[in-house]
Order: structure tokens, then C-alpha cells, then sequence
């Protein structure tokens, strides 16, 4: 009874006191991120046939459709060809912010609102990736997925270097950002452009107001109890998001297998030939036939395919296991987006998978990024040469000017030299993670 108190004790303890998954997080943010962003940039030419008025599903298909389902959409609040621009710019920008972790709760409920806004036009347009996406933008917004690799992090550590020099410090382009968008906000609710299915702009002005609180609480709080309280929430309402994403990609491969079990096709081990020979699956047709002539080799993929979805839920209790068939799923979707020809749905299905990715694994790739990084040639620093040296263009008698060191550089060199068991977290970063939840 009492070991059973204490695990208790412990997983309430684990889920309150630190948004878990920071790294799988910021994985998912970036992976989401540029598949909108990549996938909105590939259209852009085709973009007024897609989800603009000159698509065919024109404007009155969409009004009729969406009176009925009650979907949220900012482009049916004007049929005009300026605003669809305008919002697909904006669904443009939020997707490169949000990708580089700017502001990231602001960025990633706008994320959402552009992504909701063009699908919800034009329903029939895109494949599963779409739905991936559809879903796992909601969820991004109640995460803290600007915790590490992102520019969120970046500032936090700068800010705390500054506040230990003694400097003051001072957030203008938060409240700024927060001041425009509730002022947009009250503007469509009172204009009555948020009628209908209230969940998204329930879901908007409970963000706007968490925002607002948070902000408030640390600015006028004389004590630390409602801030850590706030903290405390925060924190649950991430880790309850990453079990929702976590769960959503294990219904998604599950109900996928055991769908694909009841298929005729894919019990005689032939469901992998089809797709190979349809024109719009085949962008290369010689390595399609190349693949199909082989009935030997087209009998492993089904039956491969159909096994590794249907196992996979199921082996998230044995780590080496799932890692494993996590591996042979996302090698799949790579053949997919280059033998199938959808890039998208697999940069999507890669992006969902990646919240299962191993920490270590994570950590040591955000290290060989770093230090790629630092191998690329700088600029070179301009410094003035000390006196009496005669340095070409430096007159003599003209003291050595140095630069100054940055102290989050060199703290940071110096935690990198500092061996740690493989996997564990530094002290810098435990500071950078609850840092950039402070302020993303």
C-alpha cells in the first residue's frame, strides 16, 4: 500500500512539476510547421483554384456546407479576393513563425486558425495528411512546444543573462502582440463572425484571457503562489495534450491495420500492386514496375505494412521494440512520399510519429546540429589592434578595443565540456525549459 501511495505520489509530482516532452514537442511544432508552410508555398501558384473564389467549390457550395456542419473558417467572412490573400499570407507567416518558435502559444493558435480556415473552405481538397493536420493543430495550442529549439528559448536565455548582470528587462512586444489580437477578437465576436460551432471561439478567448492572467500574475503578484500555481496548471494541461497527441497516432495506426485486415487484397498480399499502377500514384512509373515485378517483394510490404500498424500500439511498453518498428514506419512513409508521390501526408505521419522519438536520441541529434553549427565559417569580428602594433588602417597610439564576451555563449561552452551520463538534462538546460515556458 505504501509503494502504491508513493508511485502515485510520484506520477502526480512528475505530471505537475515540468511540462514533459519538450523536446518531442518542439519536434512536432517544427515537423507541422514546415509541412503547412512547404505545402502552402508548393500551391501558391494554384492557390485561388484551391481554396479561393475561383475554385469549384464556389463560394455558395461552401456557405451552404458550412451552415449545415458549423465549421470554423475566417474566409467566409468576406468572398473578396483581398482578404483570401491576406489570410493566406497570414497562414504563410504564422507557419515559418511558429517553425522557428517565436511566441510560440500566439503563433500556434494562429497556426490553427489558418490551417482550419483554408481546409474548412475546400473539404475536398488534400488526403490523410490533412486530417493528421487538421487534428494536431488543436493540439499544439495547449502545449509548451517552444520549451527548446526555438526562438522562445533563445530569448529566455538572453533574458536571464540580463537580469544577472542586474539589468531590467522589459517585454513590450507581448503585450503589444496581445493588445492587437484582442482587439481583433472583439471585433469579429461583436460583428457576429463567430457564430456557429462555439468550440473554436470558446477556444480563443479562453487562450486570450490564460494570457492576459499569466501575464498579469507575474507582473503584479506580490508572492509566488499564484504563479507557481499557474505553472502548476500549465504544466497539466501540456502533458494531458501530449497524451492526446501520443494516443491520436496510435488510433490512427490501429484503426489504418485492422481496416486493412478486413480487406480481401490485403489478406492475399496484393494491395501493394494497385497503388503502384494508378497515374496519380505514380510519378516515377519505371520504379513503380520496378518494385511490382516482384510478387515476392510486393507480398512483404503488405504484409509488412499491415503488421507494423497493427503492432505498434502495442509495443510502446518495450522501448527497443517500438523503436524499432518506429524506425520501419517512418523509413515507409519516406518510400511513400517518394514512390506515391505524397510528400505531405508523409511529412505529416513523420511529424505525428516523432512524439515518440527517444529523448537521448533527440538531444544527441540537437547536439550534431549544434556543432555543424559552429563548424560553419563566421563573419569575422572587426577589432581595432593594440597600440604601437602599426596594423594596417590603425593608427598608432590607438588602444586595443576587445570584443566583449557574450555570457550565455560562454556559460553554455562551458556546460557543454561538463561529462554527463547520456540522456540526463544539464542544469543550462532545465534553466532554458522552464525559461521558455515563462515565455512562449
Amino acid at each position: 500500500m505504501n509503494r502504491f501511495a508513493l508511485s502515485v505520489s510520484t506520477g502526480i509530482a512528475r505530471v505537475t512539476e515540468s511540462a514533459l516532452g519538450p523536446y518531442q514537442t518542439a519536434v512536432i511544432r517544427i515537423g507541422f510547421g514546415a509541412t503547412w508552410l512547404l505545402f502552402l508555398l508548393r500551391e501558391f501558384p494554384h492557390r485561388q483554384e484551391m481554396y479561393g473564389p475561383d475554385g469549384p467549390w464556389s463560394w455558395d457550395l461552401a456557405e451552404q456546407l458550412i451552415s449545415t456542419n458549423g465549421s470554423f473558417t475566417a474566409l467566409m467572412w468576406s468572398d473578396g479576393s483581398l482578404w483570401f490573400e491576406a489570410l493566406y499570407a497570414l497562414a504563410v507567416l504564422t507557419s515559418a513563425l511558429l517553425l522557428l518558435g517565436w511566441r510560440t502559444r500566439t503563433m500556434s493558435v494562429l497556426f490553427m486558425v489558418g490551417v482550419l480556415s483554408l481546409q474548412n473552405r475546400s473539404i475536398f481538397m488534400g488526403d490523410g495528411g490533412d486530417n493528421v493536420l487538421h487534428l494536431m493543430c488543436i493540439y499544439l495550442v495547449f502545449t509548451r512546444c517552444g520549451q527548446v529549439w526555438s526562438l522562445d528559448a533563445r530569448r529566455a536565455r538572453l533574458l536571464r543573462a540580463a537580469r544577472a548582470r542586474g539589468e531590467r528587462v522589459t517585454d513590450r512586444v507581448g503585450p503589444a502582440l496581445w493588445s492587437g489580437l484582442g482587439l481583433a477578437l472583439v471585433a469579429v465576436t461583436l460583428a457576429g463572425r463567430l457564430d456557429g460551432d462555439p468550440t473554436v471561439p470558446v477556444l480563443l478567448w479562453v487562450v486570450w484571457l490564460a494570457m492576459a492572467l499569466w501575464w498579469a500574475v507575474g507582473r503584479f503578484a506580490r508572492s509566488g503562489e499564484p504563479r507557481i500555481l499557474l505553472d502548476v496548471v500549465g504544466n497539466i494541461v501540456h502533458n494531458g495534450a501530449l497524451l492526446v497527441i501520443m494516443a491520436e497516432a496510435c488510433l490512427i495506426y490501429a484503426t489504418a491495420g485492422w481496416y486493412k485486415i478486413q480487406g480481401s487484397r490485403w489478406q492475399d498480399g496484393t494491395a501493394a500492386y494497385y497503388p503502384l499502377h494508378l497515374d496519380y500514384f505514380s510519378p516515377w512509373p519505371a520504379l513503380a514496375d520496378l518494385l511490382s515485378a516482384s510478387g515476392t517483394m510486393v507480398m512483404l510490404v503488405t504484409y509488412g505494412t499491415v503488421a507494423v500498424q497493427v503492432a505498434f500500439p502495442f509495443t510502446l511498453f518495450n522501448r527497443r521494440v517500438k523503436n524499432v518498428l518506429l524506425t520501419a514506419m517512418i523509413m515507409e512513409h519516406a518510400a511513400i512520399a517518394v514512390i506515391l508521390g505524397l510528400p505531405f501526408f508523409s511529412l505529416a505521419m513523420i511529424a505525428a510519429d516523432a512524439v515518440f522519438l527517444p529523448t537521448s536520441f533527440l538531444r544527441r541529434l540537437g547536439g550534431r546540429a549544434t556543432r555543424a553549427r559552429e563548424r560553419l565559417p563566421a563573419v569575422p569580428a572587426v577589432t581595432v589592434g593594440a597600440a604601437g602594433r602599426g596594423r594596417p588602417g590603425v593608427p598608432k597610439g590607438v588602444p586595443e578595443q576587445r570584443t566583449p564576451v557574450d555570457p550565455v555563449t560562454s556559460e553554455a561552452s562551458k556546460t557543454a565540456e561538463v561529462p554527463r551520463p547520456e540522456g540526463a538534462p544539464t542544469a543550462q538546460e532545465a534553466s532554458d525549459n522552464r525559461e521558455a515556458q515563462e515565455h512562449s
